[in-house]
């Protein structure tokens, strides 16, 4: 059995002696630990954003519409949310380290696909394959914090997490930015092949945190039962679907702005990541504060107010798209606000659906995740099909993304789910 890391209200993070469950090496820190868990977590950005700033140039290159590129946002999100719902029943039967090496190789397999391809639709193609490997490091990663942490802990594990993989986004559209203007589009892909390899390695440095006793014993077959009986839980339904609507605007706005910003507003594709690195920021900013106040306010009360907060952000921003109302400004700052609702929402909403399913983490995480990233495609692919070459369709999709979120959100508020509060 692994031991579990000690929560210490010191941000040091010291030695934690963990014991792997098949009796081999100790992991002889907890910050390796916390490292190779936001890498992975990180997957999932580090696969949107880095190409982010390249689509329109890719568009040109490979002689697609920028709604097709948008598609390829989508094609991606397809992959991740069918790859949740693969991968978290297996980690669950075979324990968390081999299904993530399994993910892994698949990633970079896909991104050399990338690479290669000479259209968009190949591109879609492979992104999905992309995808089917990026969901096993983040579907897992979540489980393993459910291995390890319980109630507020995990949230607000799972909010010191999404700082560090916060510096993955921060840094992808600056990096992508000069690594297409030096070497072209394809290698920003051919630079994710480098990072998957890298991630391979560092995953054995950590312990397999789901002994062989707490491993579930049926056939995979039975996953999909598991699911549906999963999805009759109302507190499941009701975190997972706050997560959702946030991330269909999450997922509009990755689709959207790299045209919002760089061809609506002519903002120059090489300080497309200065403004997207901003969100990211304020991403991490309040994660920060998450994981300070969650232990005292409760998860439900913060997701909440991060509800509240992105329903009127998304408003505004739909506003200022529809008008034209202070130009790249007007539409960037609500975007802003928006965006760092991440650290009020997600995070919590994680954490208060795996609450009480702790012999079935990786089925619940797989349901909670294949919800949020397939309102992701939703969110996306509107983008895509309703480009008119205007901000205005992203605006609106986040504005009711927002509305959706706080919907959702308001539901737990008169709720009692079996006293799980925090």
């Amino acid at each position: 059995m692994v031991q579990k890391i000690e929560d210490r209200p010191s941000t040091t993070l010291r030695a934690a002696p963990s014991t792997v469950s098949d009796g081999t090496a100790p992991v002889d820190t907890a910050w390796r630990v916390l490292a190779v868990l936001g890498a992975l977590m990180g997957f999932a950005s580090i696969s949107t954003d880095f190409y982010l700033p390249a689509m329109p140039a890719m568009a040109i290159a490979l002689h697609a519409t920028s709604g097709m590129l948008a598609f390829s946002i989508t094609g991606y999100l397809i992959g991740f949310s069918v790859g949740q719902l693969f991968w978290g029943p297996v980690s669950d039967k075979f324990g968390r380290r081999l299904p993530v090496a399994a993910g892994i190789v698949l990633f970079v397999i896909g991104s050399a696909g990338c690479a290669l391809s000479d259209s968009a639709e190949t591109i879609i193609g492979w992104r999905i394959i992309q995808a089917l490997g990026a969901s096993a490091c983040v579907v897992i990663s979540r489980a393993i914090v459910s291995d390890l942490y319980k109630g507020a802990r995990a949230a607000r594990m799972l909010s010191t997490l999404m700082v560090v993989m916060a510096i993955a986004p921060l840094l992808g559209p600056l990096v992508g930015a000069q690594v297409a203007a030096w070497a072209g589009w394809r290698a920003i892909f051919w630079l994710l092949v480098a990072l998957g390899l890298a991630a391979l390695a560092a995953l054995y440095t950590i312990p397999e945190t789901l002994s062989p006793l707490r491993r579930q014993a049926g056939l995979l077959s039975g996953a999909f039962a598991r699911y549906a009986r999963l999805l009759t839980e109302r507190r499941i339904l009701a975190y997972a679907g706050a997560g959702g609507f946030f991330y269909a605007g999450m997922f509009a706005y990755i689709a959207g702005t790299p045209f919002a910003y760089i061809i609506y507003h002519h903002l120059p594709a090489q300080y497309y990541g200065l403004h997207f690195g901003a969100g990211i920021l304020g991403i991490m900013g309040t994660n920060v504060l998450n994981a300070r106040l969650v232990a005292r306010m409760g998860a439900d009360r913060l997701l909440i107010v991060g509800a509240l907060i992105a329903a009127l952000a998304g408003t505004a921003s739909a506003v200022a798209a529809w008008t034209d109302w202070g130009g790249l400004w007007g539409l960037l700052l609500p975007l802003f606000v928006f965006v760092s609702c991440t650290g009020l929402i997600v995070a919590n909403s994680v954490a208060g659906a795996l609450a009480g399913f702790s012999m079935e983490a990786g089925s619940v995480s797989a349901v909670v995740g294949a919800l949020q990233y397939g309102s992701g495609i939703a969110g996306s692919g509107l983008v895509g099909l309703f480009t008119d070459g205007t901000p205005r369709p992203m605006g609106w999709i986040v504005a009711l993304a927002g509305i959706g979120c706080l919907m959702c959100a308001r539901s737990l508020k008169n709720a009692s789910f079996d006293g799980i509060r925090k």
